[in-house]
């Protein structure tokens, strides 16, 4: 088992900053609505306050490759 780190730091009542080992990060929303924007990913999770019940979905940032032609 690995260590892992992770920390909250609320900022205003609707944005956190997030720190973890594998970086920083921010989130914006509420219970039940948050955004989070990260180095390499930005995310959405959509849930049902007080029932575990969430959905999340990621997009990654995809790197530009230089095409040949």
């Amino acid at each position: 088992m690995g260590l892992r780190f992770w920390k909250r730091i609320k900022i205003l009542p609707s944005i956190t900053l997030n720190l973890s080992k594998s970086g920083i990060s921010i989130s914006f929303g509420r219970r039940g609505f948050k955004y989070t924007i990260g180095r390499n990913r930005r995310q959405i999770t959509i849930g049902l306050p007080g029932t575990g019940i969430y959905y999340t979905k990621r997009k990654t940032k995809r790197r530009k490759t230089d095409k040949d032609d």
